[in-house]
């Protein structure tokens, strides 16, 4: 179901609002914009669909609109054309045009926000900074303490509730925001850059925290980032922005290997491919295995070749002369369990760090294996060195070699 619809969405900051959409609708630039009227062109006819329980990555150099767009969710941008509906309940309200009561409740009731800089109230003990919107809300103070309590206790922090904000490291003042927004339990939480501060280590662990705190509360998610790591680790779906316009929205392995534009192609070219390409984008097809005396040849240097009956079905694997015990591998198994005598059939959406893990221990190439009609677990492509280095040298764009 769908959380948060845009539709055509305009955002213009300035006085000239009709001036400059009619001036938008002439193909006139961002630039020539400014230049004739002096208002800014924050978001230029946007579109897009957030689902419910979705992380949706909104990412763009400096300047090129998400912040506008997410400040449009929660109505501390005005909308100057278009419709940004939310869901609340069975409906969905418009915050285009939806009066200051409404709005007041989207914001208290429907809607949490995380901004970069943690925004504490320096007086407040970390227990009350956590409850602070509920105090917003008119909540007994016992009330909005236990259920902030609950919120501390899930981001590690139970132990520092009656600290002040200044006796915590940043990546804790974050986690004090966190649960700030987590206590308000609004369904759609909107995220500006919140770990964009921290430090690397710091900034790695909360990107955890988060999708595990995710896992438990199955929000909608809208967050703001200039790190495209980051965006392909946490989001679901990631939306690329230029000059205030939407360039591209998908998966994450969608942009990765099919950029629509050289500013996309340019923006993932040096991402690191372990934290978002699957081995279907990767592997090498079983149609294109050397068949030899009825078996397939995965590594002819090592003697290494697969006995498949007719459904394509892996039935026993060799190296030279030793037999090798073929291993189900599902995401989450333990990978301690493999050895030098084993390979491993697994899905084709293992991720290639997995995949990478898997090779390394076994010292074999991953099998890819999917259900049939018939229900038989199917080869259908192989992950080699040959795949592996192909990734990590960036070819992944290009056919890979006979």
């Amino acid at each position: 179901m769908t959380a948060i619809r845009i539709e055509n969405l305009d955002v213009i900051f300035g006085k000239n609002t009709e001036q400059s959409l009619a001036l938008l609708d002439k193909g006139k630039s961002r630039q020539e914009i400014i230049d004739e009227t002096g208002d800014v062109v924050g978001v230029n006819n946007v579109s897009l669909n957030v689902q419910q329980g979705e992380i949706c990555v909104l990412m763009g150099l400096s300047g090129s609109g998400k912040s506008s767009l997410l400040r449009a969710i929660n109505g501390l941008n005005p909308v100057s054309r278009g419709k940004l509906e939310v869901q609340d309940g069975d409906g969905m309200v418009d915050l285009a045009s939806c009066d200051a009561t409404s709005l007041r409740h989207m914001r208290t009731e429907r809607i949490s926000m995380v901004f970069q800089k943690f925004a504490l109230m320096p007086w407040l003990s970390v227990l009350d900074n956590a409850a602070f919107g509920l105090e917003m809300q008119g909540i007994s103070k016992s009330e909005r303490r236990r259920r902030a309590m609950e919120k501390l206790e899930m981001v590690g922090l139970a132990e520092w509730k009656d600290k002040l904000p200044h006796e915590l490291s940043g990546g804790m003042q974050q986690r004090v925001g966190l649960a700030r927004a987590f206590t308000m339990d609004s369904d759609i939480l909107l995220m500006d850059e919140p770990f964009s501060a921290l430090d690397p280590l710091i900034r790695s662990q909360l990107q955890d925290e988060l999708l595990d705190l995710q896992r438990k509360l199955n929000k909608t998610i809208v967050f703001v980032s200039h790190d495209l790591d980051e965006a392909l680790k946490i989001g679901n779906n990631i939306a690329i922005m230029e000059s205030g316009e939407l360039i591209q929205h998908g998966k994450p392995e969608e942009i990765v290997l099919k950029p629509n534009t050289q500013y996309v192609k340019d923006f993932v070219a040096h991402t690191n491919p372990l934290n978002v390409l699957r081995g279907r984008s990767l592997m090498t097809p079983a149609s294109a295995l050397e068949n030899l005396e009825d078996m397939l040849i995965l590594n002819r240097h090592e003697g290494t070749r697969l006995n498949t009956n007719d459904d394509g079905e892996v039935l026993a694997a060799r190296r030279q002369d030793q037999d090798l015990a073929l291993q189900s591998w599902h995401q989450g198994d333990d990978l301690d369990r493999l050895s030098q005598t084993d390979i491993v059939t697994a899905s084709p959406d293992i991720s290639m760090r997995d995949a990478l893990e898997i090779r390394y221990r076994t010292g074999q190439p991953v099998l890819l294996t999917e259900q049939n009609e018939g229900n038989k677990n199917k080869l259908v492509g192989v992950l080699s060195d040959q795949d592996f280095y192909h990734a990590l040298l960036g070819k992944h764009f290009e056919a890979k070699l006979a």
